[in-house]
């Protein structure tokens, strides 16, 4: 049992991991090229601020998704009657995703992730 759950959780976070990989992939390329460049291809941003110079660009991405139940774990006949522990109801979990970008003089400086579906 403890050798499918670490398994599991293995495949999981190297998924994280690869989808943050993806992430950076598809934004690393937009790091000093024109903000103009960024909006015709992300679209207008969802929020936008300035300070001391440098116009910050917030795209927020968003999705609801539904974990199923697991059932309760254990080996005998107590099973039957509640089981031995563990067991989860099903939840449904937001997960979002902020990217904000950094632009000073026009171009793209940087960028930051924040959220629980960033990868």
């Amino acid at each position: 049992m403890r050798r499918s759950v670490s398994f599991i959780l293995a495949v999981l976070v190297g998924g994280c991991v690869n989808q943050l990989a993806q992430r950076q992939a598809f934004l690393n390329p937009f790091v000093g090229r024109p903000d103009s460049e960024l909006v015709r291809q992300l679209g207008v941003p969802n929020r936008s601020y300035e300070t001391g110079g440098v116009k910050y660009l917030a795209y927020d991405e968003s999705r609801v998704t539904f974990v199923p139940a697991l059932p309760p774990y254990g080996l005998g006949p107590w099973w039957a009657y509640g089981g031995y522990g563990g067991g989860f109801p099903p939840q449904v979990v937001t997960l979002t995703c902020e990217t904000t970008f950094a632009v000073a003089g026009g171009v793209v400086k940087s960028y930051t992730l924040r959220g629980n579906a960033c990868g």
